[in-house]
């Protein structure tokens, strides 16, 4: 994930005092650059790199900083840069992969302000807002909302109301999304080629709901997780072809392909429920029951239809876990 592009935003859409109710500068200071380094050995090493970088948003006075959670999953170190060119190593705090937040905590007196938490059950589709990354103005991008909707992504991930803007800021990886009272409405996560289906041409970002974070902020701060109990889980990636919906892909040594699940497979249903869409597919997996359930597949494979049960796991099982002393 530390592949994103230059960052290049033309003056004419970056933000102006002028235009805005807040203290511009104060909620840009807030935004950091993050760089974090992941051992060879990591699970999530082969998928999203041993060396990552993005943003996070300063959200406690003691450090506290939030991000998008693949820029910092597994990782051994993490630097935190303001602004201001300040420099300190951050630890990482907690990753909850259903929504996809992380949170670091600065190891050294960050002097920078604090971007309170704000309201992104509020937002409105057509509403200006600004999705800043590190670097000041030059890094900030003028948005509207131009949809709320549920998303599915291929690696077993749906969030039920995910914020879409446009237009696409560049460097999105763990930008803020700052709402017209200056506080933090959400956290840059993907870049979406197409918002809506009705608009084709239209690309921008996916940001994650802050207030998916609120009730969840103080178990991920204390456990480093939270406490409910996990999803199953099978390492597998899934994509919808023709309205079919394909294994692309599986991890190794993950629950698919020890029970045999292959690239190329088609799912036919899971439980007896075929799939109608993407998030459909993986709410029927949950469905089934906790990390540790057997999940049952009736799959197409090369003109042959098999049944094949998964053993789901809880995905943080895999992964290296944050440390606590």
């Amino acid at each position: 994930m530390s592949d994103q592009a230059e960052t290049r935003i033309p003056p004419e859409l970056r933000p102006e005092q002028g235009e805005l109710g807040y203290k511009l500068d104060d909620a840009l200071d807030a935004v950091v650059s993050l760089q974090a380094h992941i051992p060879e050995d990591a699970f999530t090493a082969s998928i999203l790199g041993t060396e990552r970088a993005g943003h996070g948003v300063i959200i406690g006075d003691t450090g506290l900083i939030v991000t998008i959670g693949y820029l910092v999953t597994e990782a051994d170190q993490i630097w935190v840069v303001t602004n201001a060119g300040q420099a300190v190593t951050g630890h990482l705090v907690g990753y909850d992969y259903e929504t996809g937040f992380g949170l670091i905590q600065a190891l050294g007196r960050l002097d920078a302000p604090v971007m309170e938490l704000g309201s992104s059950d509020a937002l409105q589709v057509g509403e200006e807002l600004v999705v800043a990354g590190c670097g000041g103005v030059e890094e900030a991008l003028k948005v509207h909302v131009a949809a709320r909707r549920e998303f599915a992504g291929y690696w077993e991930y749906v969030l039920d109301d995910a914020l879409f803007t446009t237009p696409a800021h560049p460097n999105w990886g763990g930008a803020a999304l700052i709402g017209g009272d200056g506080r933090l409405c959400g956290i840059g996560s993907l870049y979406i080629d197409q918002i809506v289906p009705e608009l084709p041409n239209v690309d921008g970002n996916l940001s994650v709901p802050i207030d998916y974070l609120k009730p969840i902020m103080e178990e991920l701060q204390m456990y480093g997780r939270t406490l409910k109990p996990a999803r199953p889980w099978l390492g597998m990636f899934v994509s919808e072809v023709e309205d079919r919906f394909m294994i692309a892909g599986v991890y190794n040594d993950a629950p698919a392909t020890a029970a045999g699940l292959q690239a190329g497979d088609v799912v036919l249903d899971i439980g007896g429920r075929p799939p109608t869409d993407l998030s459909g597919l993986f709410r029927s997996m949950w469905a089934v029951g906790p990390a540790g359930c057997d999940i049952p597949f009736r799959v197409e494979r090369d003109g042959e239809t098999l049944e094949i049960a998964v053993t789901s796991v809880d995905r943080r099982d895999f992964w290296k876990a944050p440390s606590f002393h």
